[in-house]
């Protein structure tokens, strides 16, 4: 067990699936394109387990099925304990370490679809530039489409919830670490299965992956498929491990009233995954039994329907917006009063709404299907529970505005974010209401405006709540302060990039352009070149942004405990955070957001005086007096850090 990490991961991956096409080819029939999909599936199959066996994924099983349980040691040794940077390339299973590498996993996949998409946008800057191929450029919309969708998916419960959670709730670790470590390199392995797409002849269906044009699609429809079921199964378990750790661990006195608005933010988010992301997972294992052994689930010739994929695929579709929405716009409404000074304006109102959104989001799904022609009369109702959301999404944004109103605003980095979020979220939250109604959809649908709506709500408000989160918790994640220059430079760059290029793309959706077209009228020329240009501006900010993270992350200066003046319980540990988080497990007797109410005074046991001290008398933190072994008090006011100070 000592000796695995991502090398023997690897090693163990590539092993097995070499096993596993070789004995593909040695029993199955591969002159036909199902025995072709056969081989492409058992060997990405064969890769993954190679893979999870390689890391050590199975080690405690194993050691259990052999009748011999892991040691302390052993479990002190799956914990990172005293291993160094070595622990981030092995299967930890401390929270911390899993919550860093699902934080570096998401940057990848970040990087690799802005990558994608900086190749969609050049290609699109003229008419006719020919840099990508009809054909390339559709598999590279699809590789992008998905890739982006998976990393926002695990933008914020990933990093966050096991590395903020488990301490925000005042526990020691998640409720099932082995699983926590499992679900992480599962994403890992899923990575590979995923990019291999783009040279097994591309996804030319988009992320969406429609039948019955996926049944026709080329083996890197294969790849899709077998990487939608891995990355579900991941899903599954850290819904499971983050829904039983916040049931389940929170710290006495924590009641469901007292609980951190971010806490209910990811609980929700994975609640609604763990229900919505299996239909995503059985559509594929139906296509999977469609393109191996001809099953036609999804042919009309064979008696199949088409209906059956769109069905379930967007049974996950639309819940999945709001597993990525709900926990970034979560993390915003954690940070805004710590920043307002104030408290959470309407707590209950917060989380009434948040429950509300994750009810009506499962009954919104055929909106996607207006223009399809299913179901025609059940539009209505559709358009009635799509309309309804708005409600409890606009009550989310109110209760951010009644944080800020008459708030003793500090102006940092991660409060920009809070205002980037309210301004984008409104334009695609009204977007939102013109395509929710059937006559405008059936104008719009298929248009470059919905491909603007949904990237104002996914990245204007998911993405942008993720930065927000990064910033405010970096420095308890990694003992250092965020560049500050840095970080402004690239939030403005982000903003005013992300604003011209999708405003841009309303205005070619309204004049009538539609969306996965690779050669475009003239017409369009203008607000495409914009849109571009745009992108690149985007492309410049993320960049300062990586470097600001990588720069601060290993020479920033050193953050100290709680350099906000936060009252949650993860800044009450010190930096860095021990192995167990807490010596003695802390007792809850009040909500976070108490800022500014009544007497700041905060008490703080002061240890007894010295001998030598002033009989009778100590001096304060504020050169004030009190008597000895009395309780000495410090006010709520947030220590500025060095470099944050006028």
């Amino acid at each position: 067990m000592r000796r695995l990490n991502v090398g023997t991961a690897v090693a163990g991956g590539l092993i097995g699936g070499s096993i596993a096409w070789f004995l593909a080819h040695q029993f199955l029939a591969t002159d036909n394109p199902s025995g072709s999909n056969q081989v492409t599936i058992l060997t990405m199959v064969g890769w993954a387990i190679g893979f999870m066996i390689g890391i050590g994924a199975f080690h405690g099983p194993w050691c259990w099925l052999m009748g011999r349980d892991q040691s302390h040691e052993d479990e002190k040794f799956l914990a990172g304990d005293g291993q160094g940077i070595g622990r981030y390339f092995r299967f930890t299973t401390d929270h911390k370490v899993v919550g860093i590498q699902y934080l570096v996993v998401t940057m990848v996949l970040l990087g690799v679809g802005g990558i994608l998409a900086m190749m969609i946008r050049t290609d699109l800057i003229r008419p006719d530039s020919g840099f990508l191929s009809p054909q390339v450029y559709n598999s590279v919309v699809g590789l992008h489409g998905l890739t982006m969708i998976i990393a926002t998916i695990i933008m914020v419960t990933g990093p966050f919830g096991n590395f903020i959670v488990p301490i925000m709730i005042g526990a020691r670790d998640m409720a099932f670490p082995r699983l926590n470590a499992l679900s992480l390199w599962l994403i890992v392995a899923f990575v590979p299965v995923l990019f291999s797409a783009a040279v097994l002849g591309g996804i030319p269906t988009g992320w969406s992956g429609y039948a019955p044009l996926s049944d026709q699609a080329p083996p890197g429809m294969d790849a899709y498929l077998t990487a939608i079921v891995i990355f579900a199964i991941s899903s599954a378990i850290a819904g499971a491990n983050i829904t039983t750790t916040i049931l389940t661990m929170r710290a006495r006195g924590m009641t469901w009233n007292r609980t951190p608005i971010f806490v209910w933010g990811t609980l929700a988010s994975v609640g609604l995954a763990i229900p919505a992301f299996p239909m995503f997972m059985g559509s594929m294992v139906l296509l999977g039994v469609d393109r191996t052994v001809g099953g036609q689930f999804y042919v009309a010739s064979g008696g199949g329907s088409p209906w059956l994929y769109a069905n379930l695929f967007w049974l996950m579709g639309h819940p999945e917006v709001y597993v990525i929405v709900i926990p970034a716009v979560a993390a915003l409404m954690e940070l805004t009063p710590v920043f307002a000074r104030k408290p959470l304006f309407n707590y209950t109102a917060a989380v009434l709404s948040i429950v509300g959104i994750v009810g009506l989001s499962i009954m919104v799904w055929a909106h996607h299907m207006y223009a399809s022609g299913w179901a025609p009369d059940l539009n209505g109702p559709f358009m009635l529970t799509t309309e309804l959301i708005s409600i409890p999404t606009g009550i989310i944004f109110l209760v951010v505005l009644g944080t800020i109103w008459r708030g003793r605003i500090w102006t940092t980095l991660p409060m920009m974010s809070t205002y980037a979020m309210l301004w984008n979220f409104i334009i695609g939250g009204v977007t939102g209401i013109y395509l929710s109604d059937v006559p405008a959809d059936y104008d719009l649908h298929g248009s470059m405006f919905v491909t603007a709506h949904f990237h104002y709500t996914l990245m204007g408000a998911g993405l942008t709540g993720a930065i927000g989160a990064l910033t405010y918790w970096f420095p308890k994640m990694t003992g250092r302060m965020l560049d500050r220059r840095a970080g402004f430079a690239s939030f403005w760059l982000v903003q005013i990039g992300f604003n011209v290029t999708f405003l841009s793309m309303f205005a070619a959706g309204l004049a009538g352009q539609p969306r996965r077209v690779e050669h475009y009228d003239s017409l369009f020329g203008v607000a495409n070149l914009v849109s571009s240009l745009g992108a690149y501006v985007i492309g410049l900010g993320m960049l300062i942004l990586l470097y600001a993270v990588v720069s601060s992350w290993r020479r920033g200066p050193l953050a100290p405990a709680n350099p906000w003046g936060s009252k949650t319980l993860e800044w009450t540990v010190p930096n860095p955070i021990p192995l167990e988080n807490f010596e003695v497990l802390p007792v809850v007797i009040a909500d976070p957001y108490g800022y500014g109410e009544g007497d700041l005074r905060v008490p703080v046991p002061r240890a007894p005086a010295p001998a030598e001290a002033v009989a009778g008398a100590a001096t304060g933190a504020d050169g004030a007096t009190t008597p000895t072994g009395a309780v000495m008090t410090r006010t709520d006011a947030p220590p500025i850090p060095e470099q944050e100070r006028p």
